[in-house]
């Protein structure tokens, strides 16, 4: 099923955003900018955090997770143990929800309006997984830029 599948990737690219981190070599560096790069490291990862626990954990798996977006870019200096562990939480929380949908789930709406309109689940999970991709690589060019 495209759930399990999914799970898997998740979990994989979770694992990369959690060692892309501890491979920071100046903790520091984590809230740098460099270039036309807007967001630092460390907000891109709490950007991840709060996406992924409100929009699977809270929409998907009734968490209750309340998210702060607009924290998710101000916070600074969140130390890399705790960024790393509430990364970690996410592989367990993602692989459970993931894994109580059927196909019929996975084919229904996604529970909020998303992309400007209503999605299934299945399109809304695979756009997550993109846009987790996308900030995976913005940290991995932000670490060998910053040092």
């Amino acid at each position: 099923m495209v759930n399990s599948i999914l799970s898997a990737f998740y979990a994989r690219d979770i694992g990369k955003l959690v060692e892309e981190i501890s491979l920071f070599r100046h903790e520091e560096n984590l809230w740098k900018t460099h270039g036309s790069m807007k967001n630092s490291s460390g907000n891109l990862a709490l950007h991840l955090i709060g996406g992924t626990n409100f929009l699977i954990g809270t929409q998907l798996g009734k968490t209750g997770y309340v998210r702060s977006r607009d924290q998710e870019f101000l916070i600074k200096g969140v130390p890399r143990e705790e960024l790393i562990a509430q990364l970690e939480a996410l592989i367990p929380m993602v692989t459970t929800v993931l894994q109580n949908l059927t196909q019929r789930d996975m084919d229904d709406e996604y529970p909020i309006v998303f992309d400007g309109g209503k999605q299934s689940k299945n399109y809304v999970l695979i756009q997550l997984l993109a846009h987790l991709n996308y900030h995976l690589g913005q940290i991995n060019y932000l670490r060998r830029s910053l040092e």
